[in-house]
């Protein structure tokens, strides 16, 4: 699910720290926002708008960061307004609902380690990706040439 490749260049320690925080501003969100899926992707989106001039490095991961909470974005927004059909319509709720729910709980817990973990080894210097989603950013980005 989390791979670690090369960079270009070595990044500097802000650079670290900036590309990092991108990751830890969803998961702020996420505390702060639980039942709402459009707070972490706007928390996701203001990072990036935010660091979209600095170098290649905190640009990636503010990219993969948007990226990966933008393919969570759409399960979670569906989950939500499905348990308010649940909750003030005359919605039922079925084995459908639960099943889907249980798979959003799951998904988002492993969203959740998993961006603590890229977190944590980005802050430590190691340029890592996401599966799916790194690819996605190196398609976007492109600031970072493969390294023969």
């Amino acid at each position: 699910m989390i791979t670690t490749a090369k960079f270009n260049y070595q990044p500097h320690e802000s650079e670290l720290e900036r590309a990092s925080n991108s990751y830890l501003m969803s998961l702020v969100a996420v505390i702060g926002g639980l039942p709402l899926p459009i707070l972490n992707l706007m928390a996701s989106i203001f990072f990036y708008l935010g660091n979209r001039k600095s170098t290649a490095f905190v640009k990636w991961h503010c990219t993969q960061a948007l990226v990966s909470q933008l393919g969570l974005f759409f399960f979670n927004s569906a989950g939500f307004w499905w348990t308010v059909s649940v909750l003030f319509y005359d919605e039922t709720a079925t084995n459908y609902y639960f099943a889907y729910i249980i798979t959003l709980v799951i998904f988002n817990l492993v969203e959740f380690f998993s961006t603590l973990i890229i977190a944590t080894k980005v802050r430590k210097g190691q340029h890592t990706e996401f599966f799916f989603f790194g690819d996605v950013t190196n398609l976007i980005c492109k600031t970072n040439e493969s390294i023969k």
